[in-house]
């Protein structure tokens, strides 16, 4: 875990995961990366292992849907923490811990925080982020195709 977190604070990346022998270094925002792992290459999240930035409940219901064992993270919301400790079987580590993860601009809740908060299931939550990207990718192709 130790070379993770090292990789995490010097490597401009959001998120590092490590199977097995195998280190990868992800860049993009929010679950992105995750989304796009759970859907092209879910075994690579497998007992992983993981060190991310930022986890928020949605991050942290995507992680528990991989299957991954053990969690760093710089910044955790109290609701990921109450999802992370239901599963007994991932070991936790963090920095800080956060009522909630904030938007971008610091002006109001992460909206994929807000919306997962009531969200019991981890299959909720998922269906949840997977609308909300839906929506996401629909509105920024709107915009680019108005330009």
């Amino acid at each position: 875990m130790k070379e993770l977190i090292q990789l995490l604070h010097e490597k401009p990346c959001t998120l590092v995961i490590k199977r097995g022998d195998e280190i990868r270094t992800y860049h993009q925002r929010g679950v992105t990366d995750l989304m796009t792992l759970l859907h092209n290459d879910p075994q690579f999240l497998q007992e992983a292992i993981v060190a991310d930035k930022v986890v928020g409940k949605a991050a942290a219901a995507l992680m528990i849907k991989g299957g991954i064992n053990q969690l760093y993270t710089d910044v955790l919301s109290k609701p990921a923490w109450d999802l992370l400790k239901e599963q007994s079987y991932i070991a936790v580590q963090f920095r800080r811990l956060v009522g909630h993860i904030e938007n971008r601009s610091k002006t109001d809740w992460c909206p994929l925080e807000k919306l997962c908060l009531t969200k019991e299931s981890i299959e909720d939550i998922y269906q949840t982020i997977s609308d909300f990207m839906e929506k996401q990718k629909l509105q920024n192709n709107n915009l680019n195709t108005t330009e």
